[in-house]
């Protein structure tokens, strides 16, 4: 599993990227998959089950995530289509601080 901090160090090394919409920024920081409707930007040619770093608009690493959808796919699908799977996130250290070691 990756770790919540590794976004920000890892991120300029990824080829696939995906950006968020500001209004689905905290739904991802609280653990919650990318929406279509939620779908700012994604890479060009990213494939069905590619690993991504997940980006808001502002190019501010927010975590990891797996494609659900390659990127022609997400042109034509719902708008309640689920298109990242959810991994990790920087805000998984707020929600499991105490937990850690």
């Amino acid at each position: 599993r990756a770790s919540p901090t590794a976004p920000h160090s890892s991120a300029p090394l990824v080829q696939y990227k995906v950006w968020v919409k500001p209004g689905s920024e905290q739904s991802f920081l609280y653990g919650n998959h990318v929406l279509k409707s939620g779908l700012g930007r994604i890479t060009e040619n990213t494939a069905q089950y590619q690993g991504v770093v997940v980006y808001s608009m502002a190019d501010v690493p927010l975590g990891f995530g797996v494609a659900a959808k390659s990127t022609q796919e997400c042109r034509k699908v719902d708008p309640l289509a689920i298109v990242v799977f959810h991994q990790a996130d920087v805000g998984e250290y707020v929600r499991n601080e105490d937990t850690l070691t």
